[in-house]
């Protein structure tokens, strides 16, 4: 499989992805500068935590941490449990771990990156609170968006001859979610989904002519759950749906489900789940698993 073909509309779906992230972060700077400005004015408290973490399983939340918090993120896959005992069901497998840091440096805006073992990807991203649910009036929902960019920087030994140079090595994940806390054990969000890969060799076992009928964006929604069963402890769950129809390979759905254990600068949640990836857009795009794994996040907050 030599000298693959691009989508002819790479090039310009990078340069819209781009455009794309920096109007989003003039909106952001733009909404912060009319928060502060409006300051004074605010009357209506927003509800406190509609979820405990940044992250429910697979999945950003709309949460973001007060101004000033720096986090560390572990994020762990272990490997399919179908094989049972042989690898003690997928304990001992080939795992996919991510290690991330972000920091909250102006209120409601986190920015962040991570390395994931995984295609030694590299993702660089960012999440704003456009509007929070208040307690008592005010908005009856949170909505939040969230974009990163990723890198893929295994060596081009890796890569069939004249291809992954340059650009082809990015990928792009745009997500807005809308979230609800109902009551204080109960929280839910829907969130709308885009990624975008710049070169179709990242389809696994494809042949050029199946490439060609890959698309290189594909389009999904997310649905994730929570519920309370003590101050500590809670039942989490989510699904992933993808929307695009690519012809071929298509994208396997995500369901997951666990156990969350939260303190007030831990949270640490372990479950079930068939997505192997980590970083959104490999979840979204290339996953065709259908087995369960193991897996697990813990985070760690610090406030200065």
């Amino acid at each position: 499989m030599k000298n693959l073909p691009l989508l002819p509309a790479k090039a310009n779906f990078s340069v819209i992805s781009i455009w794309f992230c920096a109007v989003a972060f003039m909106l952001m700077a733009g909404a912060a500068q009319a928060q502060d400005e409006g300051e004074a004015k605010k009357s209506v408290r927003p509800v406190r935590n509609t979820f405990e973490s940044i992250w429910l399983i697979d999945n950003q939340t709309v949460m973001v941490p007060v101004k000033g918090t720096f986090e560390m993120d572990i994020q762990h896959r272990f490997g399919t449990i179908d094989k049972g005992y042989d690898d003690f069901w997928g304990i001992y497998a080939p795992s996919n771990i991510r290690i991330g840091l972000n920091y909250v440096p102006v209120e409601n805006l986190q920015i962040g990156f991570g390395f994931t073992k995984f295609r030694k990807t590299w993702d660089f991203n960012a999440k704003y609170a456009l509007f929070k649910q208040g307690r008592d009036g005010g908005w009856p929902v949170s909505l939040t968006y969230y974009v990163n960019a990723a890198i893929d920087t295994r060596d081009k030994a890796n890569f069939p001859e004249n291809t992954y140079e340059g650009t082809d090595r990015y990928s792009y994940f745009h997500q807005l979610m809308l979230a609800r806390k109902f009551s204080k054990a109960f929280s839910l969000q829907a969130s709308f989904n885009i990624s975008h890969f710049n070169f179709q060799e990242l389809v696994e076992g494809a042949t050029p002519e199946e490439l060609l009928q890959k698309n290189n964006d594909n389009l999904s929604l997310s649905f994730l759950g929570r519920v309370k069963v003590s101050s500590g402890m809670a039942i989490i769950a989510g699904y992933d749906l993808p929307l695009t129809d690519h012809e071929v390979n298509n994208p396997e759905p995500n369901l997951c489900f666990g156990i969350e254990v939260t303190s007030s600068a831990h949270a640490f949640q372990i479950f079930l789940a068939n997505n192997y990836n980590i970083v959104p857009q490999l979840n979204n795009m290339l996953n065709q698993n259908t087995d369960f794994l193991i897996g697990f996040n813990i985070t760690r907050l610090w406030v200065f």
